[in-house]
């Protein structure tokens, strides 16, 4: 099948095809005489694994280790569990971040009168004149 009809069986765009391609996630695919790609069933199903895995939020390099252990037959369960228990704790420290950050910005809005007034504590926190309620909440970046 052409990249059209693997973007369509996958639910990956040919774009991203094309990217993951570039950067060696997938193999080179197969090229007609013309130079047009042509994908087998295998390749749609490595595709999909890379789908599945995107939409889980794992990054390429994580992938890459995933799709790695996929393919060996005899790799240990404990690697696969250990590379997804990282993840989680990655996402759930990510979740608690963002969670401070609703907060205070719930409390900026709040304190927002909105009106025609030129003083907006949402901007003056941006602003860095604030009691540092936001500003602080993620600090390092």
């Amino acid at each position: 099948m052409n990249i059209g009809q693997a973007a369509s069986s996958s639910g990956v765009s040919a774009k991203m095809i094309r990217h993951y391609e570039a950067i060696g996630l997938i193999p080179k695919i197969s090229r007609s005489l013309a130079g047009y790609r042509h994908y087998q069933s295998r390749d749609i199903h490595l595709l999909r694994f890379i789908r599945r895995a995107r939409a889980a939020g794992f990054s390429t390099m994580q992938i890459k280790k995933l799709l790695s252990l996929w393919q060996d037959q005899q790799r240990p369960a404990r690697e696969v569990k250990q590379l997804a228990a990282t993840h989680l704790a990655d996402l759930q420290t990510r979740i608690a971040e963002l969670q401070t950050i609703a907060r205070a910005l719930t409390q900026l809005v709040e304190h927002c009168h909105g009106g025609e007034r030129p003083q907006c504590p949402i901007l003056d926190n941006l602003a860095g004149d604030d009691t540092g309620r936001l500003s602080n909440t993620r600090q390092g970046d």
